[in-house]
């Protein structure tokens, strides 16, 4: 049988700490160079010469997901948004030609563009999703809406 004690060790112990709602990062306001999203001037280069794919991946490599600034996410969101309008070839060999991190970071920002449709966005936002959905399948989309890092 178990010994009584009369320790309260235990309740001297805040379990309220480690809720995931109140986490404070040590952090506050640092940004790091993968926080600084992708590089504008680079993807517009891209973009002006009709290397829309290589643009796309650099968009989704450099994904500022773990950035506290709202404002290099929005940044960053509008420049995939317009990455995916302006794309000219085969998207169907784009999206195959990433992995599984990068459909579920193009999956996000298909979504974040539904957020704020432009004109002629959501058609072509549409056709994305399709074919994303596609290629990533049902959990791809149960990842990103699960994901509490968003971009």
């Amino acid at each position: 049988m178990a010994k009584n004690t009369s320790s309260s060790k235990f309740r001297k112990v805040d379990v309220d700490q480690f809720d995931e709602d109140r986490f404070k990062d040590d952090e506050d306001g640092e940004i790091s160079g993968v926080d600084q999203g992708p590089n504008e001037t680079e993807i517009n280069n891209l973009l002006a010469r009709d290397k829309c794919a290589e643009a796309l991946q650099l968009v989704l490599q450099n994904a500022p997901a773990n950035s506290k600034n709202q404002a290099v996410k929005d940044r960053a969101a509008n420049l995939a948004v317009r990455v995916l309008t302006s794309f000219k070839g085969d998207m169907d060999q784009c999206i195959k030609s990433l992995d599984n991190k990068s459909i579920d970071t193009l999956m996000k920002y298909i979504y974040r563009g539904f957020e704020t449709p432009t004109e002629n966005s959501s058609a072509i936002l549409l056709t994305w999703h399709q074919k994303t959905f596609a290629a990533g399948g049902l959990g791809s989309i149960m990842r990103v809406m699960t994901d509490r890092k968003r971009v």
